[in-house]
């Protein structure tokens, strides 16, 4: 329990959640939808968008977020971050944008506090937050709802999100990281 569970167990689980959720009569899973609940939980106010029922609607949804939250909190804390291995290639591209340290889980020189309060963090967390928002309500939800329930549903739009997201993916990876480190 203290390493990475493999693609072989890990995969299979969370495919296992789209049949779970339609047997418990829920066809809606993401995680973007969470801070509408969690908005309409403590501070509805007059806002119709927040007026509803969370409890019935968002509830379990909720509870996964939360233990999302967890299950980060224990890994940082608690397994074995050396059993990450990272490619001898994916190294070299790293090392040019100038990323040195990668014997954790996340390079250390891009996620520190100090790292926050630069121009390259503040660009990447606000500019990326704002993207990630408008991103996730355009296409109607995030890449766990559209790329594992979604398609699983058959729905078009999710295929046509998972597109966009794998394309605004490469288009970050490629042009715009790079941009940002050096």
């Amino acid at each position: 329990m203290r390493r990475p569970w493999p693609w072989y167990v890990a995969g299979p689980l969370i495919g296992m959640m789209v049949p779970a959720l339609l047997l418990a009569g829920n066809r809606a899973f993401g995680f973007s939808s969470n801070l509408r609940h969690l908005c309409a939980a403590t501070v509805p106010g007059r806002i119709p968008y927040f007026q509803y029922d969370w409890r019935r609607r968002g509830g379990w949804n909720l509870a996964f977020a939360l233990g999302v939250m967890l299950g980060g909190f224990i890994a940082s804390h608690a397994l074995d971050a050396s059993v990450v291995h990272i490619g001898d290639s994916a190294r070299q591209s790293l090392a040019s944008l100038g990323v040195h340290d990668t014997s954790g889980l996340v390079p250390r020189e891009l996620f520190h506090w100090g790292a926050l309060l630069t121009w390259r963090g503040v660009v990447t967390l606000v500019g990326g937050g704002m993207l990630i928002g408008f991103g996730t309500a355009y296409a109607g939800g995030c890449t766990s709802g559209h790329a594992i329930s979604g398609l699983a549903d058959g729905q078009l739009p999710s295929l046509v999100a998972v597109l966009g997201f794998f394309a605004g993916g490469l288009l970050a990876t490629w042009l715009i990281l790079p941009v940002l480190l050096r």
